[in-house]
Parts: C-alpha cells; structure tokens; sequence
C-alpha cells in the first residue's frame, strides 16, 4: 500500500485513505488507520513527537505508528510513501514505549533549559564587562 501526501492547512472533518495530511502551520498530520479500521489517526510533529520528511518516494514519519488506543492494534510505518508493517506490541512493550518516549521528552526539555541558562549567563557576563569593569 501507498500513501500519498497533501499538505493542508487546517485538518479536513472527512479523511481519505491512503492520504497523509500534514499542518505544518499546525505541527500536526492525520490519516485513516491502514488497516482499513476506519480510525484517524493523529500524529503531532515535533522534536520529542514525530518527525516528518518529504521525498521524492513520498512521505515519511518517524518513529512508528503504534495505534495501541484502537481495537485493531496496529504498529506500522510509513516510510518513503510506503506502508511497512511491524509486529503488535504487548502490554509491556507498550508501556516500556511509552517510558522511554517521556525519558526522551524529558532530557530533551532539560538540555533546552540547559542551553537558555547558558545563553543567559553569556549575555549576562557580557553586561557585566560592559557596564561594571573598566
């Protein structure tokens, strides 16, 4: 199976199968489950959500897609317009997922945080030499 993109503005209340929809105004995209479920599927983009890219083979997202929420369970990928399925997690692995994506999310925060501190006692050792030491 394929999935083609188009980039849209806002989010449209009806989605076609095999189409990716990507908001990057929004930082967001959306498609229907491809199992065939029905289900829309949402994923944020981001730097600690997925990452979206654009090729000439088509559309891609990572990390996988793990529809753990739905009754039909499905894990897959998408990657270069293409739809490569994964085998169904358990509920250890799911919950083993879920951890290591909010440890990511959170060292991700703290060396953004880090990197702000340091930016401020940069300028911060600049003004003193500005204005304090002659």
């Amino acid at each position: 199976m394929k999935i083609k993109l188009q980039r849209v503005h806002y989010m449209p209340k009806q989605l076609a199968p095999g189409i990716l929809y990507v908001s990057e105004q929004f930082c967001t995209a959306a498609h229907l489950c491809v199992c065939g479920c029905g289900s829309k599927i949402r994923t944020p983009l981001g730097p600690t959500e997925w990452e979206f890219k654009n090729t000439r083979g088509g559309p891609s997202l990572y990390p996988s897609i793990g529809n753990w929420q739905q009754a039909c369970k499905s894990h897959y990928w998408i990657y270069r317009g293409n739809i490569i399925w994964s085998d169904t997690w358990t509920s250890e692995q799911i919950a083993d997922g879920r951890r290591n994506e909010e440890a990511r999310r959170r060292a991700y925060f703290e060396n953004t945080d880090q990197k702000i501190d340091e930016v401020e006692q940069n300028i911060w050792s600049w003004l003193k030499k500005l204005f304090f030491h002659k």
